[in-house]
């Protein structure tokens, strides 16, 4: 299997990302379309509940998360856009990475609904 194009909607505006192909990526594109409530934490990242668990077997106990991650924070089944950088830390899955203007996420002061889908062809 190879990576899957994906779409993040939030409002009016839209970035395109790619899920990588290992089992928790596989796992939250099996739930896509997701309409989930981002908010921001730590202005870092903003970060929402998945509806399901993502699978952790195969994958690394915690990772690093570049700006333009699309992560998985495990400990607290949290979907997470990361918008800086963020050094390893245990329970950090890497799922992806989103391109566009990262600092669309930053300052939220609000939660906001934000929509994971997968990219269909044109």
């Amino acid at each position: 299997m190879a990576e899957t194009p994906i779409k993040i909607t939030i409002g009016e505006d839209q970035v395109e990302g790619m899920l990588a192909d290992n089992p928790a990526a596989r796992g939250l594109i099996s739930q896509l379309p997701l309409t989930l409530t981002f908010s921001d934490y730590g202005g870092q990242e903003i970060v929402a509940t998945a509806p399901e668990g993502l699978t952790m077997e195969g994958m690394l106990g915690g990772e690093s998360a570049p700006a333009g991650t699309i992560g998985y924070y495990a400990p607290q089944q949290a979907i997470v856009l990361y918008y800086t950088d963020v050094p390893r830390f245990p329970g950090i899955i890497r799922l992806g990475s989103f391109g566009g203007e990262v600092s669309l996420l930053s300052g939220w002061r609000e939660p906001r609904p934000v929509t994971i889908d997968v990219l269909s062809a044109p």
